[in-house]
């Protein structure tokens, strides 16, 4: 254990959290714009999609509900109110924009469920905690991109609306080793469960 790990706990972070019975995979924004070089969101490497498309296939493999969420605009973003205009590279992801979509390798299937959101958390302005509810969900696996931004708000709304948050560290990604570390460190000491992808893909063989 780290001295940083040590000070937390001892002021009392870090606890655990029970992993649900009934998970779902929610794959946050998987798109070309963090995995295609010529892109201005463009992560550095592969390395955390292609942990994505081996967890997809483990979540399929053990039947449970699999979720994709996208970003999509109007033309000039009109509806992306001042998110859109903090953050200027979200003009990729404008209706029709090829940056927006899903690379071929890990595309939606018959009976998933697709989400379109204009925010970072999957949850905001969108029905996803009333289809999880729907869906007997406890719990979600969280994963895709990037893990300061849209997967670490996910992961607060999974667990502010009572399911289980399970981040996958290998198959998120972010711009930096540094903001990569210190985001998953805080998650797994405030707000969701860690897991390594074999961990997870244990936790999907188990269920």
């Amino acid at each position: 254990m780290s001295e940083l790990e040590d000070n937390y706990q001892t002021a009392g972070f870090c606890g655990k959290l029970e992993l649900g019975n009934r998970p779902a995979l929610v794959l946050i924004d998987l798109a070309r714009a963090y995995i295609d070089s010529a892109s201005p969101l463009y992560l550095g490497d592969e390395s955390a999609f292609l942990a994505n498309i081996e967890l997809t296939k483990a979540a399929r493999d053990a039947g449970i509900p699999v979720i994709f969420t996208r970003v999509e605009y109007m033309p000039g973003g009109g509806d992306g109110g001042l998110f859109y205009k903090k953050v200027a590279a979200l003009s990729l992801f404008q209706k029709g924009e090829p940056m927006a979509e899903f690379d071929p390798r890990l595309q939606p299937e018959a009976g998933d469920v697709i989400v379109t959101k204009q925010y970072p958390s999957a949850f905001f302005g969108t029905s996803l905690a009333a289809t999880l509810t729907a869906m007997g969900v406890d719990s979600c696996i969280v994963s895709g991109f990037s893990t300061s931004g849209c997967v670490r708000a996910s992961a607060l709304d999974a667990l502010q609306n009572g399911f289980v948050p399970i981040v996958v560290s290998e198959a998120c990604g972010d711009r930096d080793p540094a903001v990569q570390k210190a985001n998953l460190f805080d998650l797994g000491a405030k707000y969701a469960e860690i897991l390594s992808l074999d961990d997870a893909k244990g936790y999907l063989s188990s269920i």
